[in-house]
């Protein structure tokens, strides 16, 4: 399968470096066009994949493209791309945030029957630990969506999801890095106020949290239960956890959550 990427950022770059490291495809079928023709050019040779400096081209020559694109330039993009695209018909696959699978079929103006895959994913793909939700239009296949999700297996995990969760996938995995760079932080933070050096306090909570997450991952318990084995009576553990309640930590993180999902909803309704 030939896939070829529009757009050489931080995530296409990502999807990239899984493709190559899992063997999804060799770097020979992987193409690539930025409007930054060295940009797309140095990073194709760094990785011996095909730069390509037109974008009808790309377009007349793979099975699958993938609009690695800020939202505010995918309509220019398939405008631009709508005549190939129509006349080549390959799978289209959106990252782009907010843009619903039928917000990109009306961009194209048309009535053809077109294979579109939308794809949320969060940026750990750029170290190979992504979260991806996936979804397609009524015109793309189960092998198409199938496909694509194996793509983003490739760099982390990646689920069906029906459309209509996009949102709360964002706020929960797109948007939930940000919380846990954070969390980390003010751990970290918390250290140095009571006399660590910053740069080791950080390396100390980022490890815990890594390997709480893992921990968590691999007993497949309810996080409570492993809070429980944690908090002896009367300890340390404990006394944390009742100051975080006491400061309504669940609560707020839930707020945290639903201001995104609402913000998501507000920038899908925009586009």
């Amino acid at each position: 399968m030939k896939i070829g990427f529009i757009g050489a950022g931080n995530m296409a770059s990502a999807i990239i470096e899984g493709i190559l490291q899992q063997n999804f495809s060799h770097p020979q079928d992987i193409y690539l066009y930025d409007i930054s023709i060295e940009k797309a050019q140095a990073f194709a040779e760094k990785k011996s994949i095909q730069p390509v400096n037109d974008l009808q081209v790309l377009i007349q020559t793979v099975d699958a493209v993938v609009l690695a694109v800020k939202p505010n330039v995918v309509q220019k993009v398939l405008s631009q791309a709508k005549t190939a695209l129509l006349e080549n018909h390959p799978l289209i696959v959106s990252i782009a945030a907010g843009m619903s699978t039928e917000i990109l079929y009306e961009m194209l103006q048309t009535d053809e029957a077109v294979r579109i895959v939308r794809v949320m994913p969060n940026m750990n793909a750029m170290v190979g630990s992504g979260a991806a939700a996936i979804c397609k239009n009524k015109y793309a296949t189960k092998e198409d969506l199938n496909i694509i999700i194996d793509l983003f297996n490739s760099v982390g995990k990646a689920w069906p999801l029906e459309e209509k969760y996009f949102s709360i996938f964002t706020a929960i995995a797109g948007s939930s890095p940000a919380y846990t760079f954070l969390f980390i932080d003010s751990i970290a933070r918390a250290a140095v106020k009571n006399g660590m050096p910053k740069d080791l306090a950080l390396e100390i909570a980022t490890q815990a949290i890594l390997g709480s997450a893992e921990t968590l991952e691999a007993s497949q318990e309810n996080p409570w239960t492993l809070i429980d084995r944690i908090s002896s009576p009367g300890g340390t553990t404990v006394a944390g956890i009742v100051e975080l309640e006491d400061n309504a930590f669940i609560s707020t993180v839930i707020k945290g959550i639903d201001a995104t999902i609402q913000k998501d909803q507000e920038l899908g309704e925009k586009n």
